[in-house]
């Protein structure tokens, strides 16, 4: 585990290597405890470099057991060699040599799963950022490519099945039991795309023609028995192929494409090229253990990382402060395909949430950073939600500023150009600047700047002028390190709507560029004057939500209520009624602390209802709609002083009155929903399920709803409502004997699968109050919970940091010092997943005085660990900042 911490990368400091290593050999001979690598590399110094100039090679807690130069052994004298770096002093006056180094291993003691490890009896291998350091000695940066042959020696009987990157060349028998294969992959690609897997997997075996008429051989390999569970990844693969030739014109380019499931991974999946190893739980499912969010996650995860292999391997990133080339684009290439299949206006909004969630805290924390960030300590660390949501939000912003033709046309021109590069931002900018002719100077700040740009609208209306004004002023709040910010270029799609929900007509616009419907907001301060308006309109603002910011606008309640109805962006009709909820739970919660009842207006409870019966409406989109803005997104737009408990009473509140004022059509809806059809995961079937588990959770608060929430888990015939129900159950009934019954009931069914499981205590995790922090501490003991694997962690500690308010931020802070205990025995194991359950502090200024004392005395006992990680303690220093 490496805890240095005084190193600060910046991304002014890059310079090339002083040395290539276009050719790359490498010989696996696996055992558990003793696995030797031999690299046999062929180095080439660059044109202009000193023959004196010493090579350098990157290790991470290496055992070095041999080296030659064009295989003649190297003096002592002539290299310095540690477990994390290995110095060729005086390397040969030729310009090209070889040079063989072999490295001893021990996978199965590697917890940190990074590098070679064992998964449950797997050989599997993390590479990403900095894992191909552990392997060998190596110049592990992104800006090194080489062109990988690969040969796997294991025992049969241990390990029959020995894949890895590129195309099989060869396979045989060495005796004794052993045997090898020989891998090779034609297209030079960075150490962190490497990949290995050996062990013994059951296979899912298809095939893909591509567009040009080649047939590529699919395979997925999971736990033998389990090739059945493998079905809809691999349906959702060969979609994704298909999708991405049309799309983008993006054919594959291998013989073979493989996919490895493993139960121990500290990420969702990796897209070494040819080999993607996933973390199982998004590979595996059926109805009766993976509910419908499970099938949207395979299938959005399985093309992102296909996607990969033009975004990200066959053009790559020059280093990692260009993380976000690769995963912002790739994101944004994901959220188009899942669009595509599924509805695109729940997609959008699903985004949208996750976005506000996740990023914007980022954003408006001691943790923000742009998008393409300008320094790191640990570069683990920058694997965020602005590097990926944002940074996605930023290649659609570039989509809707050119126009869909122009865009495309700067996406092929950015494959053309940088094929077989390690590029840049500003060569991505630079592609849609030459196909488009405009000029992107402005509008690139969004990859420099952090924070989340605000804009404050007001309007006003002329009748007699027949003139109807839009006052626009953009602010960026200061960051860490970025207290002044310059002026972006922000795309805002608007509308103007009239009676009826109808467009209003404008006969001309000054003030501001406006073009198809966008106006664009490149000043302080806009004053946009559109004539020709008789009557004064509603205004429909970031229609689509076309810009990552947020907005202050002057509006009345009656024009959210008109948008709520009539907006045509099914996007900003779900955003008018979500203010409108929001806006009453921020009332409620000032009544609550204030000692006073909480009321809510009539007219939103009743256009709820209105919302749940409109069948115009896909059911999917009406369940996003009745779901109540979550407790941690009421405090990040209160703002302050946040007390969660009385955020969670509000919402409870509020719960109750509009399942109250519906209940009898809320009744109704739900029985009519009931489907006996044979159970399909596609978008349709799922968003009828959807909406029947919202009505659910409104209607357990009414009398008789702990019974109907079991009958429903009674009744349930796939996983989705069998979750929901238990969830009711355990979430609005602690402790009934409903709750009781079901949860061992669920215990009893699945104790045996660990995917499943995780449902399990992430549902117990989230339980609301103080009592949950002595549950999930129980839980840890128990038989299906284990630390040391990243799944478990994430679905018990993780939620209940994460997606308990009121839990983990008990006020007498029990529940920050039992987080904290548990951060550093995770971190003793695996410093990335400790470190990213670390930032669930992130909001802590955010809170009332006395809980964010105790936060901050939880945080600063993590920071005072002695030998903490240096993944752990960029977070936590950054925190506490």
């Amino acid at each position: 585990m490496r805890t240095d911490t005084g190193q600060v990368f910046k991304l002014e400091d890059y310079r090339p290597n002083d040395y290539l290593i276009p050719q790359t050999n490498l010989t696996f001979r696996l055992s558990p405890d003793a696995t030797h690598v031999t690299a046999l590399l062929a180095v080439e110094r660059r044109d202009g470099v000193s023959a004196s100039a010493p090579l350098v090679l990157d290790g991470d807690g290496l055992t070095l057991k041999r080296i030659e130069i064009d295989g003649k052994t190297v003096m002592p004298a002539d290299f310095l060699a540690s477990p994390d770096q290995l110095t060729i002093l005086k390397p040969p006056v030729a310009r090209r040599f070889q040079l063989l180094i072999v490295t001893e291993l021990a996978p199965v003691g590697n917890e940190a799963l990074m590098g070679l490890y064992r998964s449950s009896h797997v050989y599997c291998t993390q590479c990403e950022a900095e894992g191909f350091r552990r392997i060998t000695y190596f110049l592990d940066r992104p800006d090194i490519l080489s062109v990988y042959t690969v040969r796997i020696e294991a025992m049969r009987d241990e390990a029959p099945l020995l894949l890895s990157n590129g195309n099989p060349v060869d396979k045989g028998d060495l005796g004794d039991g052993w045997h090898y294969a020989v891998w090779h992959d034609p297209f030079p690609k960075p150490s962190y795309l490497f990949a290995l897997v050996a062990g013994n997997l059951g296979r899912l075996a298809d095939s893909f023609v591509t567009l040009s008429g080649r047939t590529v051989e699919l395979g997925i390999y999971v736990e033998p028995g389990k090739e059945k569970l493998a079905g809809y990844a691999m349906d959702a693969l060969k979609r994704s192929m298909k999708w991405d030739e049309e799309a983008f014109g993006r054919e594959y380019d291998l013989d073979v494409f493989n996919i490895v499931a493993v139960s121990d991974f500290n990420m969702g999946a990796m897209e070494n090229k040819g080999l993607n190893i996933f973390n199982d739980k998004y590979v595996l499912a059926d109805q009766e253990t993976a509910t419908d969010a499970d099938f949207a996650n395979i299938e959005a995860i399985i093309a992102h990382e296909y996607f990969h292999n033009w975004t990200g391997n066959r053009i790559t990133c020059r280093d990692w402060f260009q993380l976000c080339l690769k995963e912002g684009l790739t994101v944004f290439r994901d959220h188009e395909f899942s669009a595509d299949q599924r509805s695109r206006a729940v997609k959008r909004i699903a985004e949208v949430r996750t976005l506000r969630a996740h990023q914007f805290p980022e954003d408006q924390g001691p943790l923000a950073h742009p998008v393409r960030p300008r320094r790191y300590r640990e570069i683990n660390n920058f694997y965020t939600a602005t590097v990926y949501e944002k940074g996605s939000e930023v290649v659609r912003m570039i989509r809707t500023i050119l126009g869909v033709d122009a865009f495309r046309a700067g996406m092929d021109l950015y494959f053309e150009r940088h094929d077989g590069d390690a590029a840049t931002i500003e060569d991505f900018i630079k592609v849609f600047e030459d196909a488009s002719g405009r000029d992107l100077s402005q509008f690139a700040l969004w990859y420099h700047q952090a924070g989340t740009p605000n804009l404050t609208i007001s309007s006003t209306h002329n009748p007699a002028a027949r003139e109807f004004t839009l006052e626009i002023e953009q602010s960026v709040p200061p960051t860490p390190s970025e207290s002044r910010k310059r002026l972006m270029h922000i795309p805002l799609a608007f509308g103007l709507i009239g009676a009826g929900g109808k467009p209003v007509d404008y006969a001309g616009v000054e003030g501001a560029s406006v073009e198809d419907g966008v106006i664009h907001v490149r000043k302080r301060r806009h004053m946009v004057r559109f004539s020709g308006v008789t009557e004064r309109p509603a205004v429909s603002l970031n229609r689509g939500f076309s810009a990552p910011v947020t907005l202050s606008v002057e509006q009345k309640a009656d024009d959210q209520f008109f948008l709520a109805r009539h907006d045509s962006d099914a996007f900003s009709r779900w955003q008018a009624f979500n203010t409108l909820l929001t806006d009453a739970l921020i009332a409620a919660f000032r009544e609550i602390l204030g000692g006073k009842q909480p009321v809510f207006a009539a007219r939103l409870t009743e256009l709820a209802g209105s919302i749940a019966g409109d069948e115009t409406l896909e059911p999917a989109y009406r369940a996003l709609a009745l779901a109540l803005p979550g407790e941690a997104d009421i405090a990040r737009d209160i703002g302050r002083n946040i007390d969660p408990d009385a955020i969670y009473a509000a919402r409870e509140a509020l719960t109750l009155v509009i399942g109250t004022a519906n209940r009898d059509a809320f009744s109704s809806l739900y029985l009519s929903l009931a489907d006996k059809a044979a159970f399909s995961p596609d978008a349709a079937s799922a968003g009828r399920r959807a909406l029947r588990n919202t009505l659910l959770d409104y209607l357990s608060l009414q009398p008789g709803g702990a019974a109907l929430a079991a009958g429903h888990f009674q009744s349930a015939t796939n996983m989705t409502d069998r979750a929901a129900a238990l969830a009711v159950l355990a979430h609005r009934h602690h402790g009934s004997p409903e709750a009781i019954e079901a949860l061992a009931a669920f215990e009893t069914a699945y104790g045996s699968d660990p995917l499943v499981m995780d449902k399990w205590f992430q549902i117990q995790a989230s339980v609301p109050g103080p009592q949950t922090v002595d549950t999930v501490r129980d839980l840890t003991s128990h038989p299906a919970f284990s630390m040391g694997n990243p799944n478990r962690v994430r679905s018990l500690i993780g939620t209940f940091s994460s997606a308990n308010q009121t839990g983990f931020h008990r006020a007498d802070g029990e529940g920050y010092w039992f987080f904290a205990q548990t951060v550093l025995e995770v971190e003793k194991r695996n410093p990335q997943v400790a470190a990213r359950l670390a930032t669930a502090l992130r909001s802590w200024r955010s809170l009332e005085p006395l809980r964010q004392a105790k936060a901050r005395e939880a945080l600063l006992s993590i920071a005072g660990a002695e030998n903490l990680s240096a993944d752990l303690r960029d977070i936590v220093e950054r925190t506490l900042a």
